[in-house]
């Protein structure tokens, strides 16, 4: 549904997005992830047809950017940071100029603003001036308008900010709710236990790609799996023996806790057991430390920055 090849874009020569080469699959939900100044804003502004590039190529939805523009923004619903509504007009009165923006027939908008004011909990206030919503109310407006026109792939910058955590888990599900149905979602999200939650897989990036993987396979495979060995007694003295391992890539000791870093704990678990048992240890419990997208983020983040 999106595929980029080397897309590039400059403001000034500087590089805001660097040579990104990627694909995300019909029906997926593709978080975008990266900090502050990352160039993301600037890459949904690309795949929308709101900027071109300077380089590169690009499909969206079949459609190629910089010749099929018009076509892309017709097939696709944009959530911006920002929701950008025109607060002395009422939510319905809102909603009804975007449908007219999208071409909707009176009777097709009207039906599309009841069935996603409902869906989002604001149906009884569709009346009420956007001037008078909050911040959270003024997000899932802004959605609902992003979806009037049923598009295909929706590109949603940070969807859940500021709402409270009831209005957030209700955005969330309506997200899975909509891939369910087929859709694309592509996710620009500081939130990374939100894109841990909703993403089938994640690209972190940081003006250029650093890695595209599903969530899993990076916690698996950015630092390694961490494994913890309860002994009966202090586990430092097992320390120097243990980093004598080959397939031990990390080592530490905590009062009476083993912490292994390791490639393949399912094969070298039971080595290490045979190799403390051997050396008088007495293993009272075995447990895997899970990592979080975070660690695995923030040690990229780390790698990228050290150059």
């Amino acid at each position: 549904m999106i595929e980029t090849h080397n897309l590039t874009k400059q403001f000034g020569g500087v590089p805001a997005v660097d040579g990104l080469t990627l694909e995300v699959a019909e029906g997926e939900i593709f978080g975008f992830l990266g900090p502050n100044g990352a160039g993301k804003t600037t890459t949904i502004r690309m795949l929308t047809a709101l900027i071109a590039p300077t380089a590169g190529t690009a499909r969206v939805n079949g459609f190629r950017l910089g010749e099929d523009d018009r076509q892309i923004r017709r097939s696709v619903g944009l959530l911006t940071e920002t929701p950008g509504l025109y607060e002395n007009l009422s939510a319905g009165f809102n909603l009804r100029v975007y449908a007219a923006l999208y071409g909707l027939p009176a009777p097709q908008a009207e039906a599309q603003i009841r069935k996603y004011l409902t869906l989002l909990g604001l149906w009884e206030r569709r009346s009420d001036p956007v001037g008078a919503f909050s911040k959270g109310m003024r997000q899932k407006l802004a959605l609902a308008r992003a979806l009037l026109h049923e598009p295909r792939i929706l590109f949603l910058d940070e969807p859940t900010a500021a709402l409270d955590p009831e209005a957030a888990r209700l955005v969330r599900n309506f997200i899975l709710g909509l891939r369910d149905e087929g859709r694309t979602i592509f996710l620009c999200t500081h939130n990374l236990t939100e894109a841990e939650r909703l993403c089938d897989r994640v690209a972190v990036f940081k003006t250029r790609l650093l890695v595209v993987d599903t969530p899993a396979n990076l916690r698996r495979g950015a630092l390694g799996r961490r494994v913890v060995f309860h002994l009966g007694g202090a586990a430092e003295a097992f320390l120097p023996g243990v980093r004598t391992l080959p397939f031990v890539s990390g080592c530490e000791a905590h009062g009476d806790k083993l912490l292994l870093t390791l490639d393949d704990p399912d094969t070298h678990n039971p080595h290490i057991v045979r190799y403390l048992t051997a050396q008088g240890a007495d293993i009272r419990f075995i447990g895997e430390l899970r990592r979080s997208l975070e660690d695995v983020y923030l040690h990229l983040m780390q790698q990228e920055d050290a150059g």
